[in-house]
């Protein structure tokens, strides 16, 4: 059986599906051809029953067999008593045959007329399947009689006739279901495996197009699916061609974000490479560069070493997966503690700067150490573009935070392009910084479940705003201690 069932399943779909319709089929032919079968039969016996009843009732066969039990020691020709076809027998309760009909042959007698005879009632007998003395077929009714006589034994009637002309019938019925049967599960596997190839066309052309993609990586392929169907096959399509653009953006995203990240680490490298040749050029020849040129290339190392760790850090928090893959890392914390702990930060690389600061009570679900670094990137930004002496402003109420600074502003064409990786504005180049800073605060904002954008601000400079859900009291369990 285990075989059986292996075999089955390494056919292909299309296969089984028309094996299992030609299956069900056969099952329903064969379930009504039987039933259809005894249904004749019982119709045809009831047929011939009848026939045996009104053989009874001819007018004078109750005075012929009254003499037949009366006597019981003469032979009863058929004449006009009883077809010549018919079998009539008188038989006593040992058994022994004493009147028959000699035009057709004898009844062979069973137990149960001698039964029919000792136990049954006068009048009442039984209707079976019997056979004659050459073992013909025969429907046989046993009846009970009564004598006149008094010393005559008991005895039974025993009619019957052949069931030659009722089983023909019947075995022509028997092959004509087989035959129509044998051609409805041949026709329905036919069927089944047409319908199955035409139901599962769909899914052809979706291996083709998964092989196609798995052979030439080729992820601009699509399945066609009309607009109004809504079926599985719809369904798993739709799907397919919304995976593979997903992954064709996700590839196109990672390749641009290789190239942007080679674009700006070429420029810090290049520098390093110049000062460092510079400084071993210095050595190899034996002239020393002056002190303040020297300090001036150390610094400059320094500073694009800086450089090219921050961009790593940055291309770093990039490239971590979504939180859904490491749920466990995202907690209940105070949002307040995380902004004061930006906002030292943010007064030490800003000394000159007024850093004012109203800060309430919001709890959320976020992972503390990007959250924090989120917000140390919106305070940066701002101090960075802050004119020395200039003023910030920042305020947390209601799980809202605002960072309004009054710096040169953001023209409203570059809005669109703050949060792209590695976008800088033409009027920034010159500053320090790899275009990821924004691109990591909208990031960790959106997989907080938050908001964020960059707005003008009335007057000069430019308000960054942050929206996150959460509540102004901590749960039941209580909030977990943010990480300076």
């Amino acid at each position: 059986m285990s075989r059986l069932v292996r075999r089955f399943r390494s056919l292909p779909l299309r296969s089984r599906l028309a094996l299992l319709v030609a299956a069900a089929v056969a099952f329903a032919v064969a379930a009504v051809s039987v039933t259809c079968w005894f249904i004749v039969q019982g119709k045809l016996y009831d047929q011939v029953d009848n026939d045996l009843e009104r053989m009874l009732q001819k007018p004078g066969q109750n005075i012929a067999i009254q003499q037949a039990v009366d006597n019981c020691t003469q032979t009863v020709q058929g004449g006009d008593s009883f077809r010549n076809s018919s079998y009539f027998e008188v038989v006593k309760a040992d058994g022994e045959i004493c009147v028959h009909s000699d035009s057709v042959g004898l009844v062979k007698v069973t137990g149960d007329d001698k039964d029919v005879i000792r136990n049954s009632p006068v009048g009442r007998g039984i209707v079976r399947n019997g056979t004659d003395e050459h073992g013909n077929a025969l429907r046989v009714m046993t009846l009970r009689l009564a004598s006149e006589q008094p010393d005559a034994p008991n005895a039974a009637l025993i009619l019957a006739v052949p069931l030659k002309n009722t089983q023909a019938t019947l075995n022509d019925l028997a092959l004509i279901l087989l035959l129509v049967s044998g051609i409805g599960v041949l026709g329905s596997g036919a069927a089944g495996l047409a319908v199955a190839r035409a139901g599962l066309r769909p899914v052809d052309k979706l291996t083709e197009a998964v092989e196609h993609v798995a052979r030439t990586e080729d992820l601009d392929i699509r399945i066609p699916v009309e607009d109004d169907s809504e079926d599985e096959i719809a369904r798993l399509s739709r799907s397919f061609n919304s995976m593979t653009s997903s992954l064709a953006s996700s590839r196109d995203l990672q390749q641009q974000l290789i190239a942007d990240a080679g674009h700006e680490l070429r420029t810090p490298l290049t520098s390093l490479r110049t000062n460092i040749e510079l400084l071993s050029r210095s050595e190899e020849t034996g002239r020393p560069l002056p002190e303040a040129d020297r300090k001036a290339l150390l610094a400059s190392v320094k500073a694009q070493m800086t450089e090219l760790a921050a961009l790593i850090g940055d291309l770093q928090e990039l490239s971590r997966p979504d939180p859904g893959q490491h749920a466990g890392r995202t907690q209940i914390v105070a949002w307040q503690d995380i902004v004061e702990s930006a906002l030292r930060r943010a007064r030490l690389r800003g000394p000159e700067l007024t850093i004012t600061a109203d800060v309430q009570p919001w709890f959320v679900r976020a992972e503390p150490s990007a959250l924090e670094r989120a917000v140390v990137n919106i305070l940066d930004n701002a101090v960075k573009f802050s004119p020395d002496g200039g003023t910030i402003e920042v305020r947390l109420a209601d799980g809202t935070l605002t960072v309004r600074d009054h710096g040169p502003g953001i023209p409203a064409e570059e809005l669109p392009h703050v949060f792209d990786r590695f976008w800088r504005s033409p009027s920034a180049r010159a500053l320090p910084g790899s275009g990821l800073g924004l691109s990591i605060v909208a990031r960790t904002v959106q997989q907080a479940g938050g908001e964020v954008s960059l707005s003008p601000a009335e007057g000069g400079g430019t308000v960054a705003t942050v929206r996150l859900p959460g509540a102004a009291v901590p749960p039941p369990e209580g909030p977990v201690p943010s990480t300076s």
